[in-house]
């Protein structure tokens, strides 16, 4: 299940230049919006965890997408970094992040006015 949190599959694109998966249907409606982020984790994994944590304390709203909940997203997480790690985090601009950290995460933020 797709899950929309507001603090507190291929790699082919669009004419727009976004992924694919932004704006295709996943099973358990995994539906991402163009105009967020969109994080691809598990809660088991500490980078996961830590990459939420920031987002939530910067207050930036992102959809978080639960690869256990809903296992076919990992394939669209792979598609999308060409890597199996996670957090994949996936920017409005529709670059991407693989096991970010916090200042990598930080940096994209800031250039995307974002924070």
């Amino acid at each position: 299940m797709a899950v929309r949190f507001r603090s507190s599959g291929t790699r082919s694109a669009r004419s727009d230049g976004r992924p694919e998966f932004l704006w295709r249907t996943y099973p358990g409606d995994m539906t991402a919006s163009t105009d967020t982020i969109t994080m691809f984790g598990a809660d088991w994994c500490r980078d996961c965890r830590r990459t939420k944590a920031q987002l939530d304390e910067l207050g930036v709203d992102y959809t978080y997408i639960d690869l256990e909940a809903e296992p076919a997203a990992a394939d669209v997480a792979r598609e999308i970094s060409g890597r199996t790690q996670i957090p994949v985090v996936v920017y409005p601009d529709a670059s991407h992040h693989v096991e970010p950290s916090n200042d990598d995460v930080a940096a994209k933020l800031r250039e995307l006015s974002l924070i």
